[in-house]
């Protein structure tokens, strides 16, 4: 099983993936995806939809982790991070990635044991979990974080959820389901 973690930005973009092989978990690959802070909010969306999309084509991941939706205090850069969240979540989608989301306390709790850990301390057990010589950046920690979360929740509570959603994209109004089929078609899948 291949996971794909995203940490979503507008500036920066932090992704990691890591493979569950038995009960090993092997770092694949991480990184962050930088657009400049100057570029129109819609150009630095396109740009990271197109470099997320890179990223998902090589290294194929079945499922992506994405940071689930925490309140900001402050509401223009809680409305900017939904965007990139939405570029996110189409983009795995539009791949064909199962999505899953989660809390930071729950990924926290995943790797640290209480869902109040500290970045540091999360980035040293992602580094010490996946035997990295150095910690990876901050937004590729996280990203790296959610993968492991991931890989190491109940599959239980998976196939659970995979019915749920089954069952939820079956309700699709037929002229949505067209678009969506002539969307893909387009993209040659």
């Amino acid at each position: 099983m291949i996971a794909l973690g995203i940490d979503p930005g507008t500036r920066n973009l932090g992704w990691g993936v890591v493979e569950r092989t038995g009960q090993r978990l092997v770092h694949i690959a991480h990184g962050v995806i930088r657009v400049p802070a100057e570029a129109a909010l819609s150009t630095r969306l396109l740009e990271l939809s197109c470099r997320l999309d890179e990223v998902i084509a090589e290294h194929r991941p079945q499922v992506g982790a994405v940071e689930g939706i925490f309140f900001d205090k402050n509401a223009q850069s809680a409305a900017k991070l939904g965007h990139a969240r939405g570029v996110v979540l189409l983009g795995l989608e539009r791949r064909g990635v199962v999505v899953r989301e989660h809390a930071p306390a729950k990924v926290k709790r995943a790797l640290a044991g209480h869902g109040q850990a500290e970045k540091g301390q999360v980035a040293r057990m992602v580094a010490a979990l996946l035997g990295l010589p150095q910690l990876p950046p901050a937004d590729a920690a996280d990203a790296l974080a959610l993968a492991i979360a991931e890989l190491r929740l109940d599959a239980r509570a998976h196939a659970l959820e995979d019915r749920r959603l089954q069952r939820s994209r079956q309700k699709v109004p037929p002229h949505l389901a067209e678009a969506i089929r002539k969307a893909r078609a387009r993209q040659g899948r």
